[in-house]
């Protein structure tokens, strides 16, 4: 019975996928949330850049893709934009650790049909990506909350800037922040660095992730670089 059920479950599922990213363990990490809702490895095309991405669109049809938008050749937006030309009923979702008001906009006005953040868990992307192939919008949370507040009458955001309207704020690291980022510099996992400093694993986890948003990265490496290049790191 089961052999029969699986397959009419697989064609309600729209195919082919496109996953547009450059990161080895974030492609993984789709490809497994891609497999838990049913699809199989054929149905799936990963891309880390623009480029492998058009050629995708040139050889087939794309039935639903998930896509970042900082891309090593260029922005994902550029892509959401030519997607969206080619099919205007395509779905499309950011899966990205940006989180700035003019990209989340850029993106939904090119046509994205969701928009979740990196560092959110694997039920929220995969409740996300269920959403949006049912027909919803789906719009992570935190962003929906930028969005109100660039609505008419809503009070700004008071931890994006500082009174006198630098950004600043947006990159200044606590101070257990800035000393679990040196340890991961360092090479230290989360496990090291929890044990080195009398915390829990998951406290590190937490503040690692307040990390790479507050960076626009998506990863250790570009986290401790990014961090270096504003001075928050020696």
């Amino acid at each position: 019975m089961s052999t029969t059920s699986q397959p009419q479950q697989d064609a309600l599922l729209p195919t082919p996928v496109l996953v547009v990213e450059d990161e080895p363990l974030m492609q993984q990490r789709l490809r497994m949330l891609l497999q838990q809702l049913g699809y199989c490895d054929d149905a799936l095309a990963f891309s880390s850049n623009l480029a492998q991405a058009r050629v995708h669109m040139q050889e087939q049809p794309i039935a639903l893709a998930l896509v970042d938008l900082g891309l090593p050749d260029g922005s994902g937006i550029e892509l959401i934009s030519e997607l969206r030309s080619a099919d205007p009923g395509l779905y499309i979702v950011v899966i990205s650790a940006w989180s700035t008001e003019d990209l989340i906009l850029a993106a939904l006005r090119a046509g994205a049909t969701g928009y979740i953040l990196k560092e959110r868990d694997d039920l929220e992307i995969s409740f996300s990506i269920r959403n949006v192939l049912r027909g919803g919008v789906s719009i992570d949370p935190f962003i929906a909350r930028r969005i109100l507040a660039l609505l008419p009458g809503s009070p700004p955001l008071q931890d994006s800037t500082h009174a006198d309207g630098s950004d600043d704020a947006a990159v200044s690291l606590s101070r257990r922040e800035t000393e679990i980022l040196q340890l991961v510099g360092q090479g230290f996992t989360n496990r090291e660095i929890a044990e080195s400093l009398f915390i829990s694993r998951y406290t590190v986890e937490t503040h690692i992730k307040n990390t790479y948003k507050k960076l626009a990265v998506s990863s250790r490496t570009r986290a401790v670089n990014e961090a270096r290049l504003l001075g928050l790191l020696p």
